[in-house]
């Protein structure tokens, strides 16, 4: 059971929808930096920064490949099937990567 201290940061966290819709994005499949620069239109830093919250809190993992960092979900984390609750709830973001793919931009840093 999520305590409820727990509970209250992790809600927090996932109370920025930007952050939400990362998660929802990586939901299926890794993404790279560069691609949600792309998708949600922000600069590097700022999408590094809510990485780095998602990353720092245990929900995602990065892989690194040569040069460049992608992200996914953490299965791992003692709170995933709270997580995964959670994005079962939230629409589909897929269209993001499909258009990403259709314009040739899926993960650009290669």
């Amino acid at each position: 059971m999520l305590e409820m201290e727990k509970a209250a940061v992790l809600l927090k966290l996932l109370g920025d929808k930007t952050r939400l819709s990362m998660l929802k994005l990586i939901e299926h499949s890794e993404c790279c930096v560069c691609e949600f620069v792309e998708i949600f239109q922000m600069s590097q830093p700022a999408v590094s920064q809510h990485l780095r919250k998602l990353k720092d809190a245990g929900l995602i993992k990065e892989n690194r490949k040569r040069n460049w960092v992608f992200y996914s979900l953490n299965e791992e984390y003692e709170y995933y099937s709270f997580i995964q609750t959670i994005l079962q709830q939230l629409p589909d973001q897929r269209e993001h990567i499909i258009r990403l793919e259709e314009q040739g931009m899926r993960i650009i840093c290669d």
